[in-house]
């Protein structure tokens, strides 16, 4: 059975190198992404430890990439993945299936499997919740550092445009998410 705990600490002694300019795309949310899994993945009644086990892991590597590339980070995330997992008790079904959650992240998700939801879910848990407002300034500060917006106005007509478009895939997620983001919306300059 692959070491959970080894493989948190190789992820997070990677992540803590991330540049400081990823205000969003920071170790703290890929700890929190880890720990929505594991809600959503309770709320969902999953209940295989191997099944855990793979989507914890693909939770920890899903935006390592950002070490190396901004745009299209999700394929340098699944290298530095199967790099590292040359070490892990995994199958080579097991590594496809990680590799697979790891890409399904990229926007615009499109989900198949439940662990696939689950992880697209966690990503995005944010926009349902309370803390909405401070983690959103933290991706706006990052999109302006990185020029992928040219100021606050082209920011909010993405964030308006992405959060009408969004919709969560799991029927936690729809339940207990999409009340807040919808009062989230709300809230955002028209």
């Amino acid at each position: 059975m692959i070491d959970f705990q080894n493989v948190q600490k190789l992820v997070v002694d990677k992540l803590s190198q991330l540049n400081p300019n990823l205000t969003y795309h920071c170790l703290e949310h890929t700890l929190d992404v880890l720990e929505q899994c594991k809600r959503i993945a309770s709320d969902e009644n999953i209940t295989n430890s191997r099944s855990l086990t793979l989507l914890k892991v693909a939770a920890l590597y899903h935006d390592t990439g950002f070490l190396y590339t901004y745009s299209l980070h999700e394929t340098k995330s699944c290298e530095i993945f199967l790099l590292d997992a040359k070490d892990f008790d995994l199958t080579s079904l097991e590594k496809q299936l990680i590799t697979d959650l790891i890409m399904v992240t990229q926007i615009p998700q499109l989900p198949k499997t439940l662990l696939q939801k689950i992880i697209c879910d966690a990503d995005l848990d944010y926009l349902g919740r309370n803390d909405f407002f401070p983690i959103g300034d933290n991706l706006r500060q990052e999109f302006l550092y990185y020029k992928i917006v040219s100021g606050d106005q082209q920011w909010d007509n993405l964030q308006i445009k992405f959060l009408q478009n969004h919709s969560y895939h799991t029927r936690s997620s729809q339940k207990s998410r999409e009340p807040v983001k919808q009062s989230n919306i709300s809230k955002l300059p028209k």
